[in-house]
């Protein structure tokens, strides 16, 4: 998973409706007692890991995480890792059909927003005790989890900050980062606006947007900011009919209505290269893109934590290492995804790949921070959620994509927007 594809993992990992529900409803077969939810943890045993333990990797072939597995056999002499690559765009119905089968390899990495929906396949092992939930961030931690039971361990980390353009934000007269309030923020964007074709003449809009695929992941946390929720846990239900989803869906459009972003599906991540936008919210791969394909800007760009309304809040998603029901070799799979969650050893594997590592522990063992750059995604990790863990969760986020995308054009309101998700989501469901 290095940088050049990290673009790909984000965006994939949260593809592909749900195409499994008749094995949802069933379980794959298995008997009620055993289902999940009902999971007892698994244990990992005293010594060193012993045998085979065959994984799927999800991407390109990592180099990276065969060289950490290398390390892993040296501290363990007679465990043997083979690892796989699975290209992301098949990855979701590979991993589903293999556990339908019950032909699993021992171990997986998984896409977060997947979690849920395969856990209640019944197709993942409980996560043992003796890793602990107070290594990581509270919101990656809650990636793995289904019915309040956790089905594996954080891996990679992935969430959004702002990247703006110093080179074009100080034509704006502005010093430093742009506001950290929303109302500030917005200020400082009318700002920018205001320089194009004059001071900064390439400039097309203040911010880039995303429209239509996975744009829920970048108003969600507004939702969050405001101090409300789009769906209640302990009641089942879901509240997008609430004022603060009515505040977060006028903020959201409030920039392109404005004129102060585009509303087509236009590359972002070139446009901001190109001196088209002056500011753009992304996740961490970016910053290695920006330093790859256009290394004369480098110096020309910083970032700084997504603005807030109420209070700080930012989504979490990422990649999930998982231990199947089916494994072959369940202790040393947990043996190896413990060794790979290693303040340590996640600190490596980030420096190698770019990617953000999900455990304290481990940003201030890699110094990851003294990157200034880095900082931001560091504060923003500290504050992001992750979405609902239920089964239909796909289904949902498409719903949202598809009304923010008639919201921010103009073609329905704020309200007709509440009504159609709330009324939508309730049809779809939780699923199992």
């Amino acid at each position: 998973m290095r940088i050049a594809t990290r673009h790909t993992i984000r965006t994939v990992q949260t593809l592909c409706l749900t195409v499994t529900a008749a094995l949802v409803a069933t379980g794959c077969g298995r008997s009620e007692d055993s289902g999940p939810g009902n999971d007892a943890p698994a244990e990992i045993g005293a010594g060193k890991a012993k045998g085979t333990v065959v994984m799927w990797s999800m991407g390109d072939p990592d180099e990276d995480l065969k060289a950490l597995a290398k390390k892993f056999e040296q501290e363990n002499p007679d465990a043997d890792v083979k690892i796989t690559a699975v290209p992301w765009d098949g990855a979701h119905d590979k991993l589903t059909t293999a556990i339908a089968g019950g032909n699993t390899p021992d171990m997986s990495m998984v896409g977060s927003t997947w979690m849920a929906e395969m856990a209640a396949l019944n197709g993942f092992q409980a996560t043992p005790t003796s890793i602990k939930s107070s290594d990581f961030y509270p919101g990656q931690w809650d990636t793995t989890k289904y019915k309040d039971t956790s089905y594996g361990v954080p891996f990679i980390a992935d969430t959004q900050a702002i990247y703006y353009r110093t080179d074009l934000t100080t034509k704006a007269g502005i010093k430093g980062a742009l506001a950290g309030d929303r109302a500030g923020y917005l200020k400082d964007l009318k700002a920018i606006q205001a320089t194009a074709g004059k001071e900064n003449p390439k400039l097309r809009h203040a911010s880039g947007l995303v429209m239509g695929f996975n744009s829920w992941i970048f108003w969600l946390p507004m939702v969050w900011q405001g101090g409300g929720d789009i769906y209640d846990a302990e009641t089942g239900k879901f509240t997008f009919d609430s004022p603060e989803v009515a505040k977060a869906l006028e903020d959201y459009a409030s920039v392109p209505k404005q004129g102060l972003a585009p509303t087509d599906r236009a590359d972002n991540v070139q446009a901001f290269q190109d001196g088209l936008t002056a500011v753009y919210q992304e996740g961490a791969w970016a910053g290695g893109t920006f330093h790859k394909d256009s290394p004369q800007l480098d110096g020309k760009w910083k970032t700084m934590p997504v603005p807030h309304t109420k209070q700080p809040a930012g989504f979490a998603g990422g990649t999930d290492l998982a231990v199947f029901k089916e494994a072959k070799n369940p202790d040393a799979s947990w043996k190896f995804a413990q060794f790979l969650t290693e303040p340590a050893n996640l600190a490596t594997y980030s420096k190698a790949t770019g990617s953000l590592p999900p455990s304290p522990q481990a940003w201030t063992e890699g110094k990851l921070t003294e990157d200034e750059n880095l900082k931001a995604f560091a504060e923003q990790l500290e504050v992001s959620k992750a979405p609902p863990a239920i089964t239909t969760w796909q289904q949902i986020a498409d719903t949202i994509d598809s009304e923010l995308e008639k919201l921010t054009l103009g073609k329905a309101t704020v309200a007709q927007v509440q009504k159609t998700l709330q009324s939508k989501a309730t049809s779809i469901g939780t699923g199992r």
